[in-house]
């Protein structure tokens, strides 16, 4: 019996920046890096839009983990990932900004070799392609290893942490929706879940056959989210059980909130009006590019705050999750988008629209997000039908 491992994956990469075919790549002695990373940090800020765009190699080798079931996360692979371990393919993802994950379990060996390829390159059917910021290269995001028994919650739908918190106000209480996602649940075991509030005290407890996957539970006299004033977050526990001992777990944070756009009067937060005055960020840095460390991420946010936003677009693209949980945690109502931008791709509605299921997939939780954006300046080249058609189907 074991339960979930969570390992950090971001040192010892050797990074090739040249188009090796994989046999090559394997063997190549590329320059020692530590993620996250970026190979456009210089020249895709020098203003001269001649930076690096190609395919690129980072490889690492290390030792068979422990696990029943080891998968490979990737928080940001900009913007086409191909995974390869010990010369077999994993898999790929397109889509520069979402998280992602791969097992390994089938190919794991006592010593192994894994080959990520980042892709850059202009492309027909994935976005962004045209805008005004650089599209930066990379493992630019962190790279986590993760070991889970056969009995798991799912870490392969969408990037998703396989939990869904959908809480409702009802006067003064709330009730609170809770669904989870299993994966090789035996006979016997059991979903227990746990609401604790902000001082770490089990407020609402519950526990049930495995095979019932959902759950609804009261918060009686609920604390509310109220933005900057008082960003209050509630943390739900789901632990799947054998014989009373913990399999795996997952938590997510939520706040309880309503909120509500008057065309005339402006945004309204739990019933009071609530004017929305802020920014919109861009995840990058002067001689970072894209590879920001948490204190940058930190810094950023506090900027924010401090200069008195209520409000912060999250432009163009998904976020690190990671500002997402500083913005319900400093109360700052954010605009969550894709970067479906600038110029309709006819090719790229697959990628569009996988793009965005992972935004609401892997940001569903968050008290912060008010609005999932469709698309920004989308007519810089025109509109016709099928681009107004498309946004229908986003919709």
């Amino acid at each position: 019996m074991s339960v979930r491992k969570i390992q950090d994956f971001n040192n010892d990469w050797s990074f090739i920046k040249e188009a090796l075919p994989l046999s090559e790549a394997e063997l190549a002695r590329g320059e020692s890096v530590s993620l996250p990373h970026t190979w456009n940090a210089i020249d895709g800020q020098d203003g001269g839009n001649d930076y690096h765009r190609g395919l690129c190699w980072y490889v690492k080798r290390f030792a068979r983990p422990e696990g029943e079931k080891v998968f490979i996360e990737f928080q940001g692979v900009n913007s086409t990932a191909q995974v390869f371990l010990n010369g077999q393919f994993i898999g790929q993802h397109e889509g520069g900004y979402s998280t992602f994950r791969f097992e390994l379990t089938g190919l794991l060996q006592d010593e192994n070799v894994l080959c990520v390829s980042a892709d850059n390159s202009p492309s027909e059917r994935v976005y962004p392609q045209f805008a005004d910021f650089t599209f930066y290269g990379g493992i630019y995001r962190d790279v986590k290893l993760i070991s889970v028994p056969e009995s798991h919650f799912d870490l392969e739908h969408f990037g998703s942490a396989g939990i869904f918190v959908t809480p409702r106000l009802e006067g003064k209480d709330a009730s609170v929706q809770v669904e989870t996602l299993l994966t090789g649940v035996k006979p016997g075991q059991q979903l227990r879940l746990q609401i604790t509030d902000k001082s770490g005290q089990v407020v609402a407890e519950k526990t049930q056959t495995a095979g019932k996957t959902s759950f609804e539970v009261s918060l009686p006299d609920v604390h509310l989210w109220n933005g900057k004033d008082d960003p209050y977050l509630y943390t739900a526990h789901a632990a799947l059980l054998c014989d009373g001992a913990i399999l795996d777990e997952v938590s997510a944070t939520f706040g309880v909130r309503e909120y509500r756009i008057d065309p005339e009067l402006g945004f309204f937060l739990n019933g009071r009006s609530y004017p929305l005055r802020g920014v919109s960020r861009h995840q990058d840095r002067l001689g970072k590019g894209n590879a920001l460390s948490r204190e940058d991420h930190e810094e950023d946010v506090k900027l924010i705050a401090e200069m008195g936003a209520t409000y912060v677009r999250l432009a163009h693209y998904q976020h690190d999750q990671y500002f997402y949980d500083l913005c319900d945690q400093y109360g700052l109502v954010v605009w969550a988008e894709i970067p479906f931008i600038s110029k309709y791709l006819p090719d790229g509605n697959e990628n569009a629209i996988s793009q965005m299921t992972e935004l609401i997939k892997q940001n569903y939780n968050h008290a912060s997000i008010i609005c999932w954006g469709l698309s920004n300046e989308i007519t810089m080249n025109g509109e016709d039908e099928r681009l107004l058609a498309f946004h229908r189907e986003l919709n």
